[in-house]
């Protein structure tokens, strides 16, 4: 399970995989942590998200769109993300926690938002693999 920051003209893209659907998703919200900070603290506690939305695509875009919110009203930087996804009836549902690192002991960037550009998810023979473009 790993991700890869990618160079995409003004914004930062991540690229990730992983052997299942929640360790993709979380492979993605460690490099959306990377994308905003160099080097991540050890501190903070943890907190928890859920989110659900009609398709699996969506349901990603929330939980990055997320974790901006919750980023911008606690004043951390999510790290350290854990995260199971799961199907119930017609919509997907992402269950995540992550650690709020205190602005004061990062010297983060900001990110302004996840777009759907090139949004890839999708499904490999080893695992899941997906790409998201994160506007800067």
């Amino acid at each position: 399970m790993g991700f890869t920051l990618r160079e995409h003209t003004a914004d930062v893209a991540v690229e990730a995989d992983a052997p299942t659907l929640g360790g993709v998703f979380a492979a993605v919200a460690d490099g959306l942590a990377a994308a905003m900070c160099d080097e991540i603290a050890e501190t903070g506690d943890r907190f928890s998200v859920s989110v659900r939305a009609e398709s699996l695509e969506a349901t990603l875009f929330d939980y990055l769109d997320q974790l901006i919110y919750e980023r911008d009203v606690r004043a951390v930087l999510p790290a350290a993300h854990e995260a199971t996804v799961r199907e119930d009836g017609d919509e997907w549902v992402v269950e995540a926690s992550a650690r709020g690192v205190p602005f004061e002991d990062v010297d983060a960037r900001d990110v302004k938002a996840v777009t759907y550009s090139e949004m890839r998810l999708e499904e490999t023979d080893e695992g899941w693999s997906a790409y998201v473009v994160f506007d800067v």
